[in-house]
């Protein structure tokens, strides 16, 4: 029986090309279009459990510490990304808490969540986990959503004009925020598109065992 040969389709011009064999940290570009087609990972979804787990860790703590302290003529307030949300519906801006409480706390949980619980089965059991087809593009749709680093941003440029006009400490969950964000930098490097080689080349190998 012939064999048919793995294709891969370039996604900026939809040109066909036999899929290149990478090594780690290589990558495939189209060379009509030049559009980035595939990247050699290796064994690096191994490594992004751990970083993944701290990633979840990061996340509580940034979100259930106060971000910064603000200390005015004898008086305190701080307050943690849930409470800013609270403070903002109740201010009248309620599409904007929306939008705040979406883009650093449900998205990035959730993708944080989905990747978790696909690299634990894929990982630990070698198996395809339920609902793996449906996980991994909406890992896909929420990739652009997830606006920590934004954030982040804010907040520093807030703590640097207050503090010219009030006592500024900052809490344990900016911080977080800090590593959490140079850690997401890291993981979500990670194309989702990747779980699918790893999943087809290890039911591949199951297969080539038990054929005779």
């Amino acid at each position: 029986m012939q064999e048919v040969p793995d294709l891969i389709a370039c996604e900026g011009c939809d040109a066909l090309y036999e899929r290149p064999r990478l090594r780690p940290r290589e990558a495939a570009h189209c060379p009509r279009c030049g559009t980035l087609m595939e990247r050699g990972w290796g064994r690096a979804h191994e490594r992004m459990l751990p970083l993944t787990v701290a990633c979840l860790i990061l996340f509580a703590i940034a979100n259930l510490f106060p971000i910064v302290e603000i200390q005015l003529q004898g008086l305190s307030s701080e307050t943690t990304l849930v409470g800013a949300v609270v403070q903002l519906t109740h201010g009248g801006v309620s599409e904007v808490a929306l939008l705040v409480l979406a883009t650093t706390i449900l998205f990035p949980l959730a993708q944080l969540c989905i990747l978790f619980y696909l690299l634990v089965s894929i990982t630990t059991r070698g198996v395809r986990p339920a609902g793996f087809n449906i996980l991994v593009r909406a890992m896909q749709v929420l990739r652009p959503w997830g606006m920590i680093e934004v954030f982040l941003l804010g907040v520093l440029v807030a703590i640097v004009k207050l503090s010219g006009m009030a006592r500024v400490i900052p809490g344990a969950a900016l911080w977080a925020f800090m590593v959490l964000t140079v850690l997401l930098t890291a993981v979500l490097a990670f194309e989702p598109k990747a779980f699918w080689r790893i999943v087809f080349a290890r039911e591949q190998a199951r297969e080539d065992q038990t054929r005779p």
